[in-house]
């Protein structure tokens, strides 16, 4: 098998879906798709096939638990002190500030997002 990106999708647990919509469509102007899968509510982030990247769903059911322990995932972003800013107006709270990685070239950060979940962002620096 030939070695390639090995994950391909996730899921965000949420208590309140419509609130976590506001809040990821706030942040990042993200559109959703509402869908209802093996019983539970979901609103799909957008994907389009030819372009890299995973893609996943805001999920709601007895099964999700919003934590801000386990899995971290990372969004990317154009600019973190944008995306934070958005963050705080929108009800989250910064975990983790910007830090940068000069010698690789990229800033990080983490947030809790509206439902109590652990997020972390990505910015791509080009002059370093």
């Amino acid at each position: 098998m030939k070695a390639t990106n090995p994950v391909i999708y996730f899921e965000i647990p949420v208590s309140d879906l419509k609130r976590a919509e506001q809040f990821y469509t706030a942040v990042f102007n993200f559109s959703f798709e509402k869908e209802k899968i093996d019983g539970y509510d979901m609103a799909l982030f957008p994907f389009e096939e030819k372009d890299s990247g995973i893609t996943g769903a805001l999920a709601k059911g007895h099964a999700y638990k919003p934590t801000k322990d386990g899995v971290i995932i990372y969004f990317k972003t154009e600019n973190i002190d944008e995306c934070l800013s958005k963050v705080l107006q929108n009800g989250g709270k910064t975990l983790y500030p910007k830090k940068t990685d000069k010698k690789h070239g990229f800033s990080v950060a983490e947030f809790e997002d509206s439902e109590g979940n652990r997020i972390a962002v990505h910015e791509t620096i080009n002059n370093y």
